[in-house]
């Protein structure tokens, strides 16, 4: 039985991962986060962490950046790994989830699905073979509920990029006040916002008389549900302090069925 903290219980996401853990009888939450407190649950609900007496083994979170502190204050007082799905982290932040994983193990990422992680894969390779012709866009689109932009998936996708084209790219995300062509090394990183879209990435090539798209959409909020309860179940077996992403656990399921 893994017993699981849930940061951000109360949000969409929360009520996705409580949905899917009350059908597997391995999974079992043991208490919830959040700033809007308590709400009628089958577990109990706190404001802020150090409210919480008992124990458990994992936490996950989807809840705010505004919260990171006072969890990594929580995780590295208890020893507790922690699962970070929460997008939208400062530069500084960043840097407190790096210094945090040197005491316990955290795994972060910007995207959940495992298609979203093949995706990223067939993007390193599409960039490494065509990045010399090739003009790159990425266009995301996601509900209208959602407050960061570009998407935490969106910057996996150009980060993946940069890393495979012959020349250090630069990311360009609004040209509505840019009055010239496109440069040859920029990637444009463009938002929609709209509906209840849970989440659609698409990569452009555009060539000379050709172009490639690769695309990749979520038609539910429970494939990141999914995914992060395999990452919650991957990082309660790590022992050694660190950060972790989706690479990992994908090896790690690769290794498995070998």
């Amino acid at each position: 039985m893994l017993d699981i903290i849930l940061s951000g219980c109360n949000g969409r996401m929360g009520h996705a991962l409580e949905a899917q853990c009350s059908t597997d009888t391995e999974l079992n939450i043991v208490a919830g986060f959040d700033i809007l407190g308590t709400s009628e649950r089958n577990f109990p609900i706190f404001a802020v962490p150090s409210e919480f007496s008992g124990s458990a083994d994992v936490v996950v979170d989807f809840s705010h950046p505004a919260a990171l502190s006072s969890l990594l204050s929580f995780c590295l007082q208890r020893r507790l790994p922690i699962v970070l799905a929460t997008t939208g982290y400062s530069q500084a932040q960043l840097a407190e989830i790096e210094d945090a994983s040197q005491s316990i193990p955290i795994f972060r990422s910007g995207n959940f699905s495992l298609g979203v992680n093949v995706l990223l894969e067939l993007v390193r390779q599409a960039g490494a073979m065509l990045g010399e012709d090739f003009d790159v866009e990425i266009i995301e689109r996601h509900h209208s509920k959602k407050v960061d932009a570009p998407s935490g998936t969106a910057l996996m996708l150009a980060e993946a990029l940069a890393v495979s084209l012959p020349y250090e790219p630069e990311y360009v995300y609004d040209r509505h006040m840019v009055r010239r062509p496109r440069e040859r090394r920029e990637i444009g990183i463009s938002s929609v916002r709209g509906g209840t879209i849970a989440g659609d990435h698409e990569v452009l090539f555009a060539g000379k008389d050709e172009i490639i798209e690769l695309r990749h959409c979520a038609q539910s909020r429970e494939v990141f549900a999914a995914g992060a309860l395999k990452a919650a179940r991957y990082l309660a077996g790590r022992d050694a302090p660190g950060l972790y992403g989706m690479r990992d656990l994908t090896n790690s399921l690769l290794e498995a069925q070998s």
